[in-house]
């Protein structure tokens, strides 16, 4: 399946684009999604952490993905 993945705040500049399209197989989970991710775009382990949001909801790493889930790439923010 092919999935779009939104991109804010720094992982924007990591993929060079607001969004990206990743091929996964069926029953792909969000950790699955997290490797493959990291492997395309080796600066994102550089990250302290970031979430990976579905559907407007962190999710957690074992969640299965489906085609037509919105997901998102939520790197670290900080402020004061």
């Amino acid at each position: 399946m092919k999935l779009n993945v939104l991109a804010f705040g720094i992982a924007k500049d990591i993929f060079g684009a607001s969004a990206v399209e990743v091929e996964m197989g069926d029953a792909a989970t969000v950790a699955n999604l997290k490797t493959a991710l990291e492997a395309q775009y080796p600066r994102l382990k550089q990250l302290t952490s970031f979430m990976i949001a579905v559907n407007n909801e962190y999710a957690d790493t074992d969640n299965v993905l489906q085609q037509r889930d919105e997901v998102a790439i939520i790197p670290p923010v900080s402020g004061g």
